[in-house]
């Protein structure tokens, strides 16, 4: 038995092929994101035609996935983009009946979102821009057509908008102090309470609104009120009944990072007909029978994750996505009438010239006994026994979780000869309310303990060597990693962090001003940084320098916004200072996480040389 060939780094970490395809609203052009020039940027084609142009032209950072989309005139294509990875964020629009690309919003150090789009007003779009007050965004609504953009709301402290389907300001959302959440409704020039979300229910990046129901009557969101586990529910803006939708007994209604209007709901009535729970793997509760018999046909094409990916606004077309754990993705054009798919393309075809691995979720149950899941992906080709392993931590840390499917981290980790771990820690993303506050001030506690038990159990089973681990992880889980290095640096042999704060006190003094419900998030979680200050430097990495016996690679972007480049450079100057080994990469064009290519590659093959050196696994020449 051998491990396969090495995977080349560019392959795992370079630009996909091909990715995103979404329909334009009439349902007659596909839009995707592809290199030109080895930047990625739109193309736009004809249904059915081979032939697709390049209507953007970027050759800096690209196009960023999930960062665009069709305006529903047809006509414009919408996207975002930053300056070095400073979140700062201008709209642009490209007009593909001229070929102009237009910055809508040309502001310095400004950040612009897209609030709202609707079939019912095409060439209108709501923006939130905090010109005005840093932390607050504003709503201004922009016409594509003579590119006006006119300021329509002033923002009164709320933390999100509640918008209806003909472009209006319906409703906002407002933090309390004390951690919980408001939803107001809007009559007149005046703000009314419809319903709390108390601090215990409501849960940062699990909890939130969705979208009015087409008569604007029925407000759909994920809630936790009355239930252990989030359910997506229908509240009546007339007589203020809550109504149960969708629900899982175990699991969450889980729509973070996922595209859930445009999966779960029909494009024209704004009724939800999906939603997704993750359990193992996702899963759909049905709520509309008119689409259980695609999601039967659709079982057919392929045995991948199924993701409604793309809806024409007649419903007539689909694109599809097919995920899997040990190959690239592919996307289909389905057609509802007929029930035909076709292959529009895989993502990343490179991938299948290799041998890939397969990821198996586990249980245990950690020493307070809290039940845990985790993952393994196993180095194919050789027997699941007494491997060098890397800990691999997710970011968030709260809604954030690790989910099946493909991973360029954990391909790149099993394919190097490691066994991949991942573990979702209390205060991960879709395991219910309890869970998630059951992280309430254990950062460097029992969320690290949870990583720990994972691990032993992993070593138990006889999976693991015990003495040849390794912990890797970004933003949360860069501070895990300096965490397992100066907490328990007897776990592991070597860490990697990478854009991971190293001193809680001025990571949340150094937060964006427009984080204003992240802060009492952490407030509430986490700690005050003015009434807890002792407690939140003795959980920093910083104040344990002293106890680091492993090396460490750091990796940083310069353009950081959530956890500075001070957060890096203050502990490899205490570990330069006593003679620690380290290996320190800052990148001057990126922000929080390594969006140009290039640069993920140089941080990969530089943490595989790393981890080669100090576990012994493969790394490429």
């Amino acid at each position: 038995m051998a491990l396969p060939d090495l995977v080349p780094i560019d392959v795992l970490f370079g630009n996909p092929e091909r990715t995103q395809p979404r329909l334009s609203p009439d349902g007659t052009k596909i839009a995707y994101l592809a290199p030109e020039e080895g930047v990625l940027n739109l193309w736009v084609g004809d249904v059915g035609s081979d032939r697709y142009e390049a209507v953007t032209h970027d050759r800096l950072r690209g196009i960023q996935p999930f960062a665009w989309g069709w305006a529903y005139d047809g006509r414009h294509l919408l996207y975002s983009q930053d300056s070095g990875g400073d979140e700062n964020w201008r709209l642009y629009s490209t007009d593909l009946e001229t070929g102009e690309v237009t910055d809508q919003t040309p502001f310095e150090g400004v950040q612009s979102q897209i609030i709202a789009t609707s079939e019912r007003v095409p060439h209108e779009v709501l923006l939130g821009i905090n010109s005005d007050d840093a932390r607050f965004h504003d709503v201004y609504r922009l016409d594509l057509r003579t590119g006006e953009l006119t300021k329509e709301v002033a923002n009164e402290g709320f933390d999100g908008w509640l918008i209806d389907h003909d472009l209006v300001v319906r409703g906002a959302t407002r933090p309390t102090e004390d951690g919980g959440m408001q939803y107001l409704l809007r009559k007149g020039a005046d703000w009314n309470l419809a319903f709390d979300m108390s601090p215990g229910d409501f849960l940062i990046n699990v909890t939130h609104p969705l979208a009015f129901s087409g008569d604007g009557r029925s407000l759909f969101h994920v809630s936790t009120e009355g239930s252990d586990k989030a359910r997506l529910v229908a509240f009546d803006t007339e007589t203020g009944e809550t109504t149960v939708l969708a629900e899982d007994p175990d699991f969450d209604v889980y729509t973070i990072g996922m595209m859930y209007e445009t999966s779960c709901f029909h494009p024209t009535t704004h009724e939800p007909q999906l939603a997704p729970v993750i359990k193992e793997r996702q899963e759909y509760v049905v709520i509309d029978p008119d689409v259980a018999g695609d999601l039967r046909k659709l079982a057919d094409v392929s045995d991948g994750e199924i993701r409604i990916t793309s809806r024409d606004t007649a419903d007539e077309r689909w694109i599809v996505s097919f995920t899997r754990d040990d190959g690239p993705a592919s996307y289909h054009l389905y057609d509802r009438a007929s029930g035909d798919s076709t292959l529009l393309f895989v993502d990343q075809p490179a991938l299948s010239e290799y041998t890939l691995a397969n990821m198996e979720a586990f249980w245990f149950t950690a020493r307070d006994g809290l039940k845990v899941q985790g993952y393994v992906t196993s180095p194919p080709g050789v027997e699941r026994k007494n491997l060098p392993a890397v800990l691999h931590v997710h970011g968030g840390p709260w809604g954030g979780r690790h989910q099946w499917g493909y991973s360029p981290v954990n391909q790149w980790i099993a394919n190097r000869g490691y066994l991949c771990i991942e573990i979702d820690f209390r205060g991960s993303g879709g395991y219910g309310k309890s869970f998630l506050n059951a992280s309430a001030f254990q950062w460097a506690a029992a969320m690290h303990d949870d990583l720990i038990d994972g691990l032993e159990h992993v070593v138990a089973e006889g999976w693991a060597d015990r003495d040849r681990v390794g912990i890797f992880g970004g933003s949360y889980g860069g501070y895990a990693a300096l965490v397992g290095a100066t907490f328990t640096p007897d776990v592991f042999r070597c860490a990697v962090d990478y854009v991971g704060p190293s001193n809680l006190i001025t990571l949340l003094e150094s937060i964006p001003p427009y984080w204003v419900m992240a802060s009492l998030q952490f407030k509430k979680l986490l700690g005050d940084v003015e009434t807890q200050r002792d407690y939140l430097w003795s959980i920093s990495p910083l104040s344990r320098v002293d106890d680091i016996r492993i090396p460490i690679l750091i990796a940083q972007g310069a353009n950081d916004p959530r956890v500075k480049q001070a957060e890096s450079e203050q502990i490899v100057e205490a570990m330069q200072k006593r003679g620690l080994p380290y290996e320190y990469l800052l990148f001057s064009d990126e922000g929080h996480g390594f969006v140009r290519p290039e640069n993920r590659e140089k941080f990969h093959l530089a943490s595989e040389r790393f981890l080669a050196k100090h576990l012994g696994g493969r790394a490429q020449t």
